[in-house]
């Protein structure tokens, strides 16, 4: 072995320990920018939200019926009753409407809010928020200007970033994530944290 082998090994652990530490240093700093960012715009109560406005609700998933699933649900009780106290005009709903056949967010999303009293002349559809950043994109290429986002508590900041990101000027209400599954709710709580990387990346690179 050359004399200066365990040298160089020594410079490359070391390159490799910045590397790590540089790494974990842009993470944490994109998610405490994601959260603080969208922690401006949390509405504390839905009495807080402006009259008049758009309301933004975003899939969370269908149950194998077809109907929408236990979150998705809270998500769209809040929408109505906003509706109903003539808060906002109209409710979009955005899912994932592409993605396979059979599956069918907004439309499932539609039929809930229909069954609550909300007249399907007030839902419009958005089958192409496959996810929170392409809900955000796709309110504003509706000609959406501002709107209220509902979608559950931990994640409505990593939403209102998204959204504020692609040019809507947003506010949120944030609706109960208790569920009936423990370990799936930790599970949804952990992804933030990824998910609120990939957020930033994605506002960074446009």
């Amino acid at each position: 072995m050359p004399a200066n082998a365990p040298r160089r090994t020594r410079r490359w652990r070391t390159a490799v320990r910045w590397a790590l530490g540089a790494a974990a240093v842009l993470a944490l700093a994109s998610v405490v920018w994601v959260q603080a960012v969208g922690q401006q715009a949390v509405v504390a109560s839905p009495s807080d939200v402006p009259d008049g406005g758009v309301a933004l609700v975003l899939g969370a998933g269908l149950r194998p019926d077809g109907s929408p699933s236990t979150y998705l649900r809270r998500r769209l009780d809040a929408a109505a009753a906003l509706y109903d106290a003539g808060t906002v005009s109209t409710i979009v709903v955005s899912g994932d409407g592409v993605s396979r056949p059979g599956y069918d967010e907004p439309a499932a999303m539609r039929t809930w809010l229909e069954g609550l009293g909300v007249p399907g002349s007030a839902i419009v559809e958005d089958p192409e928020g496959v996810d929170t950043t392409a809900s955000c994109r796709r309110a504003t290429e509706l000609g959406i200007a501002d709107a209220v986002v509902i979608t559950q508590d931990y994640h409505l900041r990593r939403a209102l970033f998204s959204c504020r990101a692609a040019g809507l000027d947003a506010v949120g209400i944030g609706v109960s994530a208790q569920s009936v599954k423990p370990v799936q709710a930790v599970w949804w709580h952990a992804r933030e944290v990824p998910a609120s990387i990939k957020a930033a990346w994605d506002a960074l690179l446009g």
